[in-house]
């Protein structure tokens, strides 16, 4: 089932410049961060921002089954862009055990026991339509009744958080660069059958490069 919200296109030339915008607009206190390298342009300059730090608490979309000194990790990338630089409380996924159920009482201690409610989560797109470690035809898009799963990849394990928390958002961001994600953003925009399509937080956000807007849909997209 693709969202039911439609998403608010946003083309730039600076993602992270209209990333930051958004985020100072939003004020958000309870943030999912998303990893991967699109995002940590905007987490250096939103480290350098005034921003009430001490009332923030920082989750994460997904991380992958590593130590959070791994080169891999999602949790190393936020903490040298952003994290050790802000006194925003900070709840680790827990990659070197890979602990769904450590990482769901971490959401309790913020939420109550109805399910996480994100002022903002940040996420990426894939070239395939995924978000967060949640990939096309794999069983997790489908589960309802957790809000932390374990996911097999070829290439790490990982946790991710479960649609349904992703969609209980105030507002989901997606950050998109690059011309190999015009056909994904396409699908996402146009409620494909992706899985980045199937959030359906009470806004969707998507602030786009110009490389990767597909032909046509800068019309009807603003600019930032």
């Amino acid at each position: 089932m693709t969202s039911t919200t439609t998403p608010e296109l946003i083309v730039v030339d600076d993602t992270a410049e209209a990333g930051m915008r958004q985020l100072l607009e939003l004020n958000p206190r309870t943030i999912a961060l998303a990893g991967g390298s699109t995002p940590r342009r905007m987490y250096e300059r939103w480290a350098r921002s005034e921003f009430p730090w001490p009332d923030v608490d920082i989750f994460f979309g997904d991380e992958r089954c590593v130590p959070p000194d791994d080169v891999a990790s999602n949790f190393r990338m936020a903490q040298e862009s952003l994290l050790a630089k802000v006194s925003a409380t900070v709840h680790r996924m827990p990659g070197e055990s890979c602990d769904v159920e450590a990482y769901e009482t971490e959401l309790r201690s913020t939420f109550a026991d109805g399910g996480p409610s994100f002022d903002l989560v940040l996420l990426g797109l894939g070239e395939d339509g995924h978000t967060a470690s949640l990939f096309p035809g794999d069983s997790a898009l489908e589960v309802t009744d957790r809000w932390v799963v374990r996911v097999e990849r070829p290439d790490f394990e990982r946790l991710t958080l479960t649609l349904p928390v992703l969609s209980a958002a105030r507002v989901a961001m997606f950050l998109v660069t690059g011309a190999h994600k015009r056909t994904a953003l396409r699908q996402l925009l146009d409620g494909g059958d992706i899985p980045a399509a199937r959030v359906s937080a009470e806004r969707v956000i998507v602030i786009a490069d110009r490389a990767a807007v597909p032909l046509g849909y800068s019309a009807r997209a603003r600019s930032a």
